[in-house]
């Protein structure tokens, strides 16, 4: 099954702004998700898997969701879920060729910290950290991405004014 992302709007079946019982439906088709919280902390959150791919939900104080965060399934692990950005499988394809795509696309790409990279704006966030034996590029950095965040327009809007 593919898993289409679609920022700032949706991620495989939760769209972003759903309120929590449809999100909480959309992902139900995945299997059995987790509910936790929400805490005095932090707000309600869904997570699980999905043929390996990790997923958490997140949800504001009015529980609507605001980002799905996806995980690649792990070293030695297969899937037959793809997460899918323009086409590129984002845990397969290298993480260089995803974000030279997205500048094609005229979207900007913050990349100052490499391992931790993000689009303001779209909102995307990408990962490239794991301690697990996978190829690396001639900077040490996982080729491929290890997680990819889809959130709401201002999600990153923190990180843009620092």
């Amino acid at each position: 099954m593919d898993l289409l992302l679609a920022p700032p709007t949706a991620a495989g079946p939760v769209r972003l702004g759903s309120p929590y019982e449809e999100a909480l439906a959309a992902v139900r088709r995945w299997g059995k998700p987790r509910v936790v919280g929400p805490t005095s902390r932090r707000a309600r959150r869904i997570m699980g898997d999905f043929d390996g791919v990790g997923y958490t939900v997140f949800f504001d104080a009015e529980d609507h969701a605001t980002a799905v965060e996806l995980w690649w399934p792990g070293e030695g692990r297969q899937s037959t879920a793809r997460v899918l950005l323009d086409g590129h499988d984002v845990f397969t394809t290298p993480a260089d060729t995803v974000l030279a795509d997205l500048r094609e696309r005229g979207w900007t790409v913050d990349a100052e910290d490499p391992e931790n990279v993000f689009v303001p704006g779209v909102s995307l966030g990408f990962t490239r950290q794991t301690s697990q034996e996978v190829p690396r590029d001639g900077k040490g950095l996982p080729v491929s991405f290890t997680s990819v965040l889809v959130a709401g327009k201002s999600y990153y809007d923190f990180r843009s004014a620092q």
